[in-house]
Parts: structure tokens; sequence; C-alpha cells
């Protein structure tokens, strides 16, 4: 018992540490996301709601693989604990956020070698994709067909409806008014949500094992997410074309939104689903050797 006293108090204390240290810092995070007073682009990681909580249950549950590795020490993860402790002392508010990722994958390294870093492979991956930073910012300028995409076919789909509507690249004039797809607009931040939802739903139910199902899975998530930012953004150009301002504002900034993104993430769990009972995990391509002729 002394001896097991001897090996759990290091662990408790550098647990302890990390809590103090960011604690802080993911109270800041949730805060934001919660009541979306921090960065638009830090909003795009408001997945992290649910990814890490889902990351630390992954590595709590491992406890006793992770204590039945043997202590090792990688030259590396020395290397990225100090790293860490720089981005932090930084007091740069992207350089702190991603010490945090940067830091447990040191401590990994530095305590159970790459044993230790395979076993959290999957808590440290949902950690590093929640974490805040600038990626978001980058890719906007990128995305410019994909506005234009939404736009094009959300005007197609108003003209159906009869409601009078002129689209030009990113901007539809609906009865008078003009509506933008705007980068934030454009269902970039959803499709990292349901990017981010998919990857725990494939490791939780082990569909990440068949590379059909993943692959189907991938695919289904990203049509889901376009064709339903699309469908968003029509509504959202007809009720502000239309006057309905009440309604424009409830899907917009109130909780509708947060009814469309629940609606959108539990389609992808029906889409899984759905694959995993009608789909093979893999496709048998093997031509079989026909029977040998009997002669007479």
């Amino acid at each position: 018992m002394p001896s097991r006293r001897r090996h759990l108090t290091p662990t408790w204390a550098i647990a302890a540490l990390l809590a103090i240290l960011y604690g802080p810092l993911l109270v800041h995070w949730v805060d934001g996301w919660l009541h979306k007073s921090i960065s638009i682009q830090h909003e795009y990681f408001s997945h992290g709601l649910l990814g890490l909580p889902f990351a630390a249950y992954l590595t709590w549950g491992k406890r006793p693989a992770w204590g039945a590795l043997p202590n090792r020490c990688h030259p590396l993860g020395l290397a990225l604990v100090g790293l860490g402790v720089l981005m932090y002392l930084t007091r740069l508010p992207d350089w702190m956020n991603l010490s945090l990722p940067v830091m447990l994958v040191g401590l990994c390294l530095s305590l159970k070698s790459v044993a230790g870093l395979r076993l959290q492979a999957i808590s440290l991956i949902l950690v590093a994709l929640a974490t805040p930073n600038q990626l978001p910012y980058l890719i906007e300028t990128y995305i410019l067909p994909l506005q234009q995409l939404i736009a094009s076919v959300a005007g197609f789909l108003l003209v159906q409806l009869g409601v009078p509507v002129t689209v030009e690249s990113i901007y539809l004039y609906v009865n008078g008014q003009t509506v933008e797809v705007a980068p934030h607009c454009a269902g970039l931040k959803m499709m990292f949500t349901s990017l981010y939802v998919a990857l725990m739903l494939a490791y939780w139910t082990g569909a990440y094992r068949s590379r059909l199902h993943s692959g189907l899975f991938v695919a289904g998530t990203v049509l889901i997410s376009v064709a339903g930012n699309i469908l968003r953004n029509t509504l959202l150009s007809y009720f502000h074309g239309m006057g309905h301002t009440g309604a424009f504002a409830w899907l917009h900034e109130s909780w509708g939104g947060d009814l469309y993104s629940a609606l959108m993430l539990l389609t992808i769990i029906l889409l899984l689903r759905l694959i995993q009972n009608r789909v093979p995990p893999s496709l048998d391509l093997t031509v079989q050797p026909a029977a040998p002729s009997q002669s007479v």
C-alpha cells in the first residue's frame, strides 16, 4: 500500500498543478462559448463543450491501462513540457491556449513515453481540436466558392417559392433587402462541429475500424452540414426579405440556431446508425474461383 501511494502522489500532484494553471483558462473558454462573449474565431471551437468532457471521461476510464504501463521518459516529452511552459508564460491568449495540448502531449511522453501517447491519443486529439486558435480565420479566405454555392442554391429555392430574389456572388437581394452569406454564416462553424462530433461518434461506436464506414460517414456528415446550412440561409433570407424580423432574430441569434444545430447533430447520429445497420464493414471484391468441371 505505501508503494502504491508513492506511485499515485506524483500523478495527483501533476493533475492538481494542471488544474491550477489551466482551470481559469478552461472556465474562460466555457463561459465564452455559452454566453458568446468570446471572439468569433473562438466560437468555432464551441464543440469543446461536448468534446472536452468526453476526452476527460475516456482518460479516466483508461486509468488501469495507464498504471500498467512502465514509467519511461521520452526526451521529446521534456522538450514539449518546456515549450508548453514558455507558451503559457507569454500571456498571449492564443499561445496560452495552444500550450494546453502541447503540455499534455509532453506529459504523456515524459511519464509513459510513446506507449502513453498512443494510449491517450484520442483524448489528446479531441483536446487539440477543441483548443481555440486562429485557424478558422485563415481558412475563411478560401471558402468563397462555398459561400457562392450556398447563395446560389438558396436563391434557387426562394425562386421556387415565388419569392423575388436576385443573386450576385455571395449576396441575395430579397424583396429589396440585402442578405450576405458571410464566411461565419457559410456553415464553416457547423462543419467543424459536425466533423468533431462525427469523430467522437466514430470512436465511441468503433466505426473508425472500418474504412468503408468511416469514409461514408465523413462524406455524409459533410453533405448534411452543407445541405443543412443551405436550408438555414434560405430561411434567413426569406425571413429578412419578407420582414419577419422576429423569426430572423430567433433563427440567427437566439435559441433557434441552437435547435438547428441540435437537429443537425441528431441527423448525423441517425446517419451513422444507418451506415452500421445497412452497409457491410468492407466490400468483398475477391473473385471466387470457378468450381472444377466434372467429366462424364
